[in-house]
């Protein structure tokens, strides 16, 4: 049972990690008047309009879940929707000049925190192998697991 062992204990240290970083992007995005959630997806869309399929499939989320918050973003002048060239249904989420400047004043706590996490975690190089094996780990559920993760081709 050492393998189920190993799947609790890594399910909780994921579960314990997401929960810190909604937090602290929470923490860092308030001044800006923005959620973690909002933030994510502004950020999915700072240098290329995406679709929100792609956004979805970008953060692994549902695409439900990121239209809603793509509405908000709209709602609020921080992103519009562009005609998709390569899909007549699925329109682009771009980030507009009033998005881009909430995320510039979120880039220099975004980029404090990244260096005090580079810091504890000893480097930048400590930093990536970190960020790869949770890679790792994502793919492996995925494959074990596909239906744990949205689905890919979950229609626009």
């Amino acid at each position: 049972m050492a393998s189920a062992d190993a799947l609790s204990r890594s399910a909780l240290a994921v579960l314990h990690l997401h929960a810190r970083f909604t937090a602290e992007l929470n923490r860092l995005t308030l001044d800006a008047g923005l959620t973690a959630a909002q933030w994510q997806i502004l950020h999915a869309i700072r240098a290329e309009p995406r679709s929100v399929s792609a956004v979805a499939r970008l953060l692994g989320l549902t695409r439900q879940s990121v239209q809603r918050v793509a509405d908000l973003l709209v709602g609020r002048g921080l992103a519009g929707y562009r005609d998709n060239p390569a899909h007549r249904r699925a329109r682009l989420l771009a980030a507009t000049e009033a998005g881009a400047a909430v995320l510039r004043g979120i880039d220099p706590g975004h980029t404090e925190l990244a260096r005090r996490l580079c810091g504890e975690l000893g480097g930048a190089e400590e930093f990536r192998r970190v960020t790869g094996v949770l890679g790792e780990l994502s793919r492996a559920l995925a494959a074990v697991a596909p239906h744990a993760a949205p689905d890919p081709h979950e229609r626009p």
